[in-house]
């Protein structure tokens, strides 16, 4: 038994008063004698106390262990299959209780000792757990809230993941349309400068018929005022007159038709300008969604990354505070023992010293006797060394018995001190010896 996981070895009665409050009625007789029956009975109980799994519980899966077995009989594995189900629960018990070295030695053919030294372990654990069950409790409670909520996290991550594979998969379906709008774009665009050169071209020609026009109306001025004054031929410079107007007219709506197609380009111009700031904001918004999810999923990885850490900090903390506790405990109980030690070696010095001092008195009585009858002289100094002779060998075997007394003494301290010191450099604390 490792000296870091010391726990103290209970007598029978101290074990029957634990096992009595469990529903358990044992006898000294079955404590001294045990047999494969009582141990198993009583390790099961002891395994029910902490993880609830019975005899009973472990029906359906030693049913199902059967039925998957492909032999005519199974029945005549159920007691050995029943057997190593419950072996395995045991052993796993047994390791939690810091005992490595259980085995079906323990529950087929045990020994006393070793049974009073399981039984020991098994109730110093169960009653270490039932003192850890609020904490415990709570801790599964955070446990549930925590997968619940990594639950919700999951199913939001995957409800944007969806939402983003489907506006990936709009955007793959509108790609076609867009490389073709912008195609149309280039090609409207490649037309407006060819058209917008054309028109320019015509803003030139319409200057150019408007000067014609100024002249012309200098002209018309300067016959009608000749006309005024000389009249030859005036039909034909009506006629002259009404074509000159005719084709003012046409290069008027000719302006007109070009003015309303340059308007009507530079619309559409507007229109596939707006479309395409359109498309690139949602690219880019896209983008930062891709962008957000990745720092959520990080985000969330790094949170239950810390959460679990301080769940691991605060089951690691009451974990050193209860085995603080329990040492403090266990020094008690050494500190306890160390002093009925010592007040039974004080004991029997006093019944030493009292032995001495009675065999003095009659050593002195024995003396006054020599005195008065010189004929026994004899007869008393054989007595009177075979009496030494005891007082030797009493006084040699109480220093014998105090001997162990002190060397168990300090054996016990200095494992006592060995604990706290490992305990110690666990925890980083000074801990200064006496």
């Amino acid at each position: 038994m490792s000296g870091q996981y010391w726990f103290p070895n209970m007598p029978i009665p101290e074990i029957m008063t634990a096992l009595s409050e469990w529903g358990l009625s044992v006898s000294t007789e079955q404590l001294v004698r045990p047999s494969a029956d009582f141990v198993m009975g009583v390790y099961s109980a002891c395994l029910e106390q902490v993880t609830s799994i019975s005899s009973n519980a472990l029906q359906e899966p030693i049913q199902s262990a059967l039925d998957s077995m492909d032999d005519a009989n199974p029945d005549l594995y159920a007691a050995s299959i029943s057997h190593n189900f419950l072996l395995y629960h045991l052993t796993r018990f047994a390791n939690a209780a810091r005992i490595m070295d259980f085995s079906s030695k323990d529950l087929c053919h045990p020994d006393p000792e070793r049974t009073r030294f399981i039984l020991s372990a098994f109730i110093n654990f169960v009653k270490f757990v039932e003192q850890c069950t609020p904490f415990t409790g709570s801790l599964r409670d955070k446990s549930v809230t925590v997968t619940e909520e990594r639950e919700q996290v999951a199913r939001e991550l995957a409800t944007i993941q969806h939402t983003l594979t489907a506006l990936k998969t709009q955007r793959a379906k509108d790609e076609p349309k867009c490389e073709e709008l912008r195609t149309e774009n280039a090609e409207i665009t490649a037309h407006l400068m060819v058209t917008k050169e054309t028109t320019q071209k015509v803003v030139k020609e319409i200057e150019a018929l408007k000067n014609i026009n100024a002249d012309t109306a200098l002209l018309l001025d300067t016959i009608s005022r000749t006309r005024s004054r000389i009249v030859q031929s005036p039909e034909r410079i009506k006629r002259n007159i009404t074509t000159m107007g005719a084709a003012a007219i046409e290069d008027k709506k000719a302006i007109a038709q070009h003015e309303a197609k340059a308007r009507d380009l530079q619309a559409k111009i507007s229109a596939l300008s707006t479309i395409e700031k359109d498309l690139r904001a949602c690219v880019e918004q896209l983008q930062t969604t891709e962008k957000e999810v990745q720092l959520l999923e990080a985000a969330q990885k790094e949170l239950a990354d810390v959460k679990d850490s301080m769940d691991y900090k605060k089951i690691e903390r009451s974990e050193l505070q209860m085995k603080k506790e329990r040492v403090y405990r266990q020094l008690a109980n050494a500190q306890e023992k160390l002093e009925r030690a010592q007040r039974h070696a004080e004991e029997k010095r006093h019944a030493s010293q009292q032995t001495i001092e009675r065999l003095q008195r009659e050593y002195e009585q024995m003396d006054v006797e020599r005195r008065e009858n010189d004929k026994q002289v004899e007869e008393l100094r054989k007595e009177a060394d075979d009496i030494e002779t005891k007082m030797a060998e009493h006084l040699k075997k109480s220093e014998v018995e105090l001997n162990e007394l002190l060397a168990e003494y300090w054996k016990l301290r200095h494992e006592t001190e060995v604990y706290m010191e490992t305990l110690a450099n666990k925890l980083n604390m000074n801990v200064t010896s006496d």
